[in-house]
């Protein structure tokens, strides 16, 4: 019997016991802010917030939102994505992004895509070897001056 379950985070208590895990991936956040960019971004971008629970315990979280763009038509983002480092290799993330597919595919949107940071090479090998996914583009950025 299986102990894993998805579930989407909405209330501030769920979001926050989402934090560690998410701070492994984004090291930069504070709680204050973490959960303010959540909360943001829940209001303004209809971002998702889901965690995959072994038990009770937050074994993985995946942040995403639909979108609609000339180049990909209708698709959701993958804005993050992980595994806790103490769980990983038991085909958690596996489980979250196709869960993230299947939300997708339910909610008639026709791709999913995501970014990397050029350093994850493990979690390279793992959407291209693993989930089948195609390197299309580099992602590109600046700060904007104040």
């Amino acid at each position: 019997m299986s102990t894993l379950t998805i579930i989407e985070l909405v209330s501030e208590e769920e979001i926050m016991k989402a934090f560690p895990v998410m701070k492994q991936l984004r090291t930069h956040l504070d709680e204050s802010t973490y959960l303010e960019l959540v909360h943001e971004a829940q209001e303004k971008d209809c971002y998702k917030m889901y965690a995959l629970f072994d038990k009770n315990e937050i074994v993985a979280v995946t942040g995403f939102k639909p979108m609609i763009t000339l180049y990909y038509g209708r698709f959701v983002w993958v804005c993050d994505l992980v595994t806790d480092m103490n769980k990983r290799s038991n085909g958690f993330g596996e489980r979250l992004l196709k869960y993230v597919q299947d939300w997708a595919k339910a909610n008639n949107y026709e791709k999913v895509a995501l970014s990397s940071g050029l350093q994850r090479t493990d979690a390279h090998r793992f959407y291209e070897e693993k989930m089948n996914y195609d390197k299309v583009s580099f992602v590109f950025k600046t700060e904007v001056p104040s």
